[in-house]
């Protein structure tokens, strides 16, 4: 092929190398204003005043806008839980709580961001404050402090699996395996903060120019908000400096648009500009779910998984956001990628006053991996068996029932994907089957080193259900041959590759060159629907709906229709929800497949885990852009070691201890992996656009269950619990005195 399956250079990499790409943040609008958002600050309590007066009376203030201005007061992206603004007045009851402390409490706009920070400061709330419950499993008791009075309970998700008899399958087996696993929460840390512009376009439309991951939801949800029909809304996206699933929520849409309405009502017509501080941006989107899973799993003397039982409890925070969809994958992955014939899973989303949890690369993978793989590891152990030979003997493989009683799609490859993994790090195939490396010498005294593995598999596309499609449009133009050809396409790229990616499929299906492809993207004036960037479904989506419509254009311009116009619109196969008596379901038409193994070093002295080397393989159907894949494991593996080594986000009774990047850490160049060998492999997807799976989020999934597991090898101790901090790593290894229980 002449496109697909070359590392062409990214569309955008001159300008943003050069500095010429514009993110929100660097746009600036003639006559602009500036808006300052009041945040609660506080986990739980009503309002029962909000006094503007004095913000009001500032020189250079334009306007203060609260609850009372919202014209309908809710929004959600899977439910309408969470006000734009908390306060009296609203039209939506409850809607005078605050839940979180960064729910939004009133917008200032005025001349200057300085004037606009200072007047927030001068508006006076009271508030009468709530009882705070932080603890999921707290939250979850009768007598809890409900968040949302009108829902009667704090747990708003609860799923269920039943597949065979679990009780009877334990009796059979030889070895059982109990754990309980928890796993943190975890900040987005994406380059810029939110920021944008809201404004009143040529057209009259309300118009926001922001970083996102779905143009066209985030259009429903503003519309909803402020009591609009679609097209008197617009949203565009210009360059996005990263996501990981935090822009999928609402942070500053809603506001902006709020703001530029109510402007123009009183004939002002400036647009107004935001750009939050890594302070605020750090309260005001969501994180990654916490989890607790208590896992029972039972094995033959053959190294058989017959039976699994799991407790999953997701803290939701202050609000549902995308739990419910997390929450799904996890169920369907606690479990692993293996076939079990007996398999028990309650699973349960609870509201706390925590910042809300949402969307984060691997979606609920991450934490069901970390749970799933250790039990298998420790399942390993136990059997005296080796961690890959137990991994073939219960692998998916085609034809296999997950354990919601059906089978995957085609092209299942997660025995290829783990055998490539293990030989790359120097397992051997012997007669006697798969048998690990020799330890890592031990460079020093108080220097360990270990490895260990771990697999997943990652859902491509919306689940259990859940609407799923993508548009796009073709345009050909030209004489005898095609000279020009606009794609529209409504998918973000927030950093990935995407719109790059989207050229190479249309111009390998129209069979032109590169240059003479031309993308329209990202805005809901000149694109349709195209669903999000998220659930690593982009290449999937997007790449099936331009093939899709490139081909039929192709169609037209054979039978010498000049120009051409053609609007595509691809269906993947039908998913179904949870049967909510037995979890029985279609969850997913598509997945990809990963295993890891990570070599480590861990220093007894001060308790540091150094990553030294990760072997990623990654079976991603069709690499369309293969030093794109690259870069995608490469930063996939360093995030997750962020998460797996070095992220400690720490609320207490509601309030984010860790909200500077000082005290968040994140991995510096320092702190990633010495070497990572990227391994990628191409099982073509059946229906994958040449083959091609998304790959985005696997790199992520199994990192932290091998890092524990090589520690383990190292050490001797599990851990069942990290970020491996070096006070965790003490305490584990006897340095430390343990952690008073409460």
């Amino acid at each position: 092929m002449q496109w697909v399956g070359q590392s062409v250079n990214r569309l955008d990499a001159v300008g943003k190398v050069t500095g010429e790409t514009l993110f929100p943040g660097d746009i600036n609008l003639p006559n602009q204003a500036y808006m300052k958002i009041l945040f609660a600050q506080r986990p739980h309590a009503i309002i029962r005043r909000i006094d503007t007066r004095k913000a009001e009376a500032l020189e250079g203030v334009i306007a203060v806008f609260t609850a009372k201005d919202v014209p309908n007061n809710e929004y959600g992206l899977i439910m309408p839980d969470q006000p734009v603004l908390c306060g009296p007045g609203s039209n939506k009851p409850f809607a005078d709580r605050v839940r979180f402390i960064g729910d939004q409490v009133a917008l200032v706009i005025a001349e200057t961001e300085e004037i606009a920070a200072k007047a927030r400061d001068l508006i006076e709330v009271e508030y009468e404050d709530l009882p705070v419950v932080t603890d999921m499993e707290a939250a979850m008791q009768p007598d809890a402090p409900i968040l949302h009075p009108d829902r009667g309970s704090n747990v708003f998700c609860h799923y269920r699996i039943r597949k065979g008899d679990v009780e009877e399958a334990f009796k059979r087996c030889d070895v059982i395996v109990e754990g309980e696993y928890r796993t943190p929460s975890q900040e987005h840390a994406y380059l810029q903060p939110e920021a944008g512009l809201g404004y009143i376009d040529e057209e009259g439309r309300v118009t926001i120019q922001v970083a996102g991951q779905w143009t066209h939801e985030d259009q429903e949800q503003i519309a909803h908000a402020l009591n609009l029909p679609l097209e008197k809304v617009r949203v565009l996206y210009p360059a996005i400096v990263g996501a990981f699933g935090g822009r999928e929520d609402m942070s500053i849409q809603i506001v902006l648009a709020l703001a530029a309405m109510r402007l123009h009502e009183r004939g002002i017509d400036r647009p107004v500009k935001i750009i939050w501080t890594r302070e605020e941006s750090i309260i005001g989107h969501h994180k990654r779910h916490p989890y607790l899973f208590r896992a029972k799993w039972g094995a033959t003397k053959e190294g058989k998984v017959i039976a699994a039982e799991v407790q999953v409890i997701a803290d939701g925070g202050a609000y549902a956001y995308t739990s419910t969809k997390v929450l799904g994958n996890a169920t369907l992955m606690c479990t692993g990628p293996y076939e079990i014939e007996n398999v028990k899973v309650d699973s349960y989303a609870v509201y706390t006053n925590n910042i809300p949890n949402g969307a984060f690369r691997g979606f609920g993978g991450p934490q069901a991996a970390f749970a799933a793989e250790t039990q298998m590891n420790r399942l390993a152990e136990a059997l005296g068996m080796d961690p890959v030979e137990i991994r073939l003997r219960n692998v998916l493989r085609e034809g296999s029932l997950l354990s919601v009683g059906t089978p995957l799609p085609k092209g299942v490859s997660i025995a290829q994907v783990v055998e490539q993994c293990a030989k790359a790090a120097g397992w051997q195939h012997t007669e006697d089957g798969w048998k690990r490396p020799p330890k890592p010498a031990n460079p020093a005294p108080h220097l360990i080193r270990g490895i260990g593995f771990a697999c997943a598999f990652k859902n491509v596309g919306f689940s259990f259900g859940a609407p799923e499609h993508s548009w796009a449009t073709v345009e050909l133009y030209g004489d005898a041959e095609i000279e020009r050809a606009i794609v529209r396409h409504a998918g973000a790229d927030v950093g990935q590759g995407a719109h790059t990616v989207m050229a190479q499929i249309a111009a390998e299906t129209l069979g032109i060159p590169l240059q003479r492809v031309r993308m329209v993207v990202s805005d809901t004036a000149a694109t349709d629907n195209s669903g999000s960037a998220s659930a690593s479904r982009m290449t999937f989506m997007a790449g099936n709906a331009i093939k899709g419509a490139c081909e039929a254009a192709l169609e037209k311009w054979r039978a010498e229709e000049r120009p051409v116009l053609v609007k595509y619109k691809y269906r993947p196969p039908a998913t179904s929800p949870f049967d909510p008596q037995t979890g029985k379901c279609e969850p997913n038409f598509a997945y990809g497949y990963v295993a890891q193994a990570a070599e480590v070093e861990i220093d007894t002295e001060t308790g540091h885990v150094r990553l030294l080397r990760v072997i990623s393989a990654d079976d991603v159907g069709k690499a369309v852009n293969p030093l794109q894949v690259q870069g995608q494991i490469e930063g996939g593996v360093v995030q997750a070691a962020g998460y797996a080594i070095l992220e400690n986000f720490i609320q207490k009774d509601g309030y984010v201890l860790t909200q500077h990047l000082s005290t968040y850490l994140i991995p510096s160049v320092l702190d990633i992996p010495e070497r990572v060998d990227s391994l990628i492999l191409e099982y073509p997807d059946p229906i994958g656009p040449y083959g091609a799976r998304g790959m985005a989020e696997m790199p992520f999934l199994p990192l932290a269950p091998a890092v524990i597991a090589a520690v383990r090898d190292a050490s001797g101790v599990w851990f069942h619990e990290f970020p491996l901090i070096p006070e965790r790593v003490l305490r584990g290894l006897g340095k430390l005195k343990p952690m008073p229980t409460v």
